[in-house]
């Protein structure tokens, strides 16, 4: 495949969105009796599914909302749309650990499907947007009415980020345990724990408290409710904070250099590695505030990977020189040195895991959501920049062709009639 002269060469700028490769999509011809019919075929692409260790060229067939073949040559015959993904990769539809999708409700949220061009993203988890007060707004008019598919933590919070940019812990009476804790128990298909933000700024002379509520009203709700916590200069010694998180809890924003961060002195602190060896879930969380090169290299040099690269996209990050948008953050990581097969993981099997509500989530196994997301690999020269305008260079980044959600592809031409599950 070649590519044109702007699209070999980028700066973060905004260039990143426009593709200069258009992904045909076309109707099949007229159905034959022969050959199984599909709602869809997607052909020809260079298939990569980490759950599977499956990466070869494949065609993917959908079917009534699920993946339903992956083949060397599906025939176009019984389809009733192909995408030619010739040359570009084809990967469960991307997960986003780390967003905030409510809008109209606060200062930061940002309508799911809208994004979908930049992210190429499926499923987001809404990061706190909703606390115990308005949850039932964003379940009803915001998860109910989009395309996307979405999950959330409930803000410690009872009115989650509806007051941003005033801080929701300043006032602690806001964190009330048993009312978050009923919700959870009453909304488990939805929501998967309790998000709270730990930062001085944020939680004022608090402290810890909103994380020690947060954290009780998870054990009290009786579910598998997890907590992820957010650091942005945290209160206190941030080992205190770590060693409060349980198995399979989150740590977002991991890489932040706002202050109080996981690395010190230039050394990773010993609790930071200590919360991931017992099972503490290490997200990116990158944002417009909260990713810096100077924390994220020594760290991962000395063991804190990350697990899921969520990232923290909204109404300000998004308009930030570091561009948060998911596929340009998994770039990062891969010009940090991770394999295409680990950066795919941390934005599909892994965060589907951490999800654990759908079969087959995160991955294109036959009977899987029919959920994928079609990239291309840009080769060329190209900088990326972190929160604090920090700088590096690499050679290649990936960039959103198409998106298909439940077998319905996002953009023209549009199926008719124009349902999904």
């Amino acid at each position: 495949m070649t590519y044109s002269a702007a699209a070999a060469t980028t700066v973060a700028t905004g260039a990143y969105f426009f593709s200069t490769l258009e992904v045909p999509t076309r109707r099949a011809g007229a159905r034959q009796d022969s050959g199984q019919e599909y709602d869809l075929v997607i052909k020809g692409g260079e298939v990569l599914d980490p759950s599977q260790e499956l990466r070869d060229t494949l065609d993917v067939a959908i079917l009534n909302g699920m993946v339903a073949a992956v083949e060397a040559d599906i025939s176009e015959d019984g389809a009733k749309e192909v995408i030619q993904a010739d040359g570009n990769l084809v990967v469960p539809g991307l997960i986003d650990m780390h967003a905030h999708v409510y809008p109209q409700a606060s200062g930061l949220g940002l309508p799911a499907d809208e994004l979908v061009p930049q992210t190429a993203t499926t499923t987001y988890v809404s990061a706190g947007d909703a606390g115990a007060n308005n949850f039932s707004g964003f379940d009803h008019w915001v998860i109910g009415q989009s395309r996307s598919r979405i999950f959330a933590f409930l803000h410690v919070s009872t009115i989650g980020l509806a007051g941003y940019p005033v801080d929701e812990m300043l006032n602690l009476d806001y964190a009330n345990v048993e009312l978050a804790a009923r919700t959870l128990a009453e909304n488990e298909d939805v929501l998967l724990g309790m998000k709270v933000r730990e930062g001085k700024k944020v939680v004022g002379d608090n402290g810890l408290q909103p994380l020690e509520r947060a954290i009780e009203a998870a054990e009290m709700s009786g579910t598998d409710a997890r907590v992820m916590c957010h650091i942005g200069d945290p209160p206190g010694d941030l080992p205190d904070l770590l060693e409060m998180l349980r198995p399979g809890d989150i740590l977002t924003h991991a890489y932040s250099g706002a202050g109080n961060n996981v690395v010190q002195d230039g050394e990773l602190l010993p609790a930071a590695l200590e919360a991931k060896e017992r099972g503490v879930i290490i997200d990116v969380g990158h944002g417009g505030g909260s990713f810096d090169y100077t924390i994220a290299e020594p760290a991962i040099d000395a063991g804190l990977v990350p697990d899921t690269i969520g990232s923290d996209i909204h109404a300000e990050s998004a308009n930030t020189p570091g561009m948060p948008f998911l596929p340009w953050v998994m770039s990062k990581f891969l010009n940090l040195g991770f394999s295409l097969e680990e950066v795919i993981a941390m934005a599909t099997i892994n965060p589907a895991r951490v999800i654990g509500r759908i079969e087959g989530l995160g991955t294109l196994e036959i009977g899987a959501p029919g959920d994928v997301s079609i990239l291309e690999i840009v080769d060329g020269p190209v900088t990326f920049v972190d929160t604090k305008e920090n700088e590096r260079t690499g050679d290649r980044y990936l960039r959103p062709s198409k998106t298909i959600r439940a077998g319905r592809p996002f953009g023209l031409p549009y199926p008719q009639p124009f349902t999904y599950p």
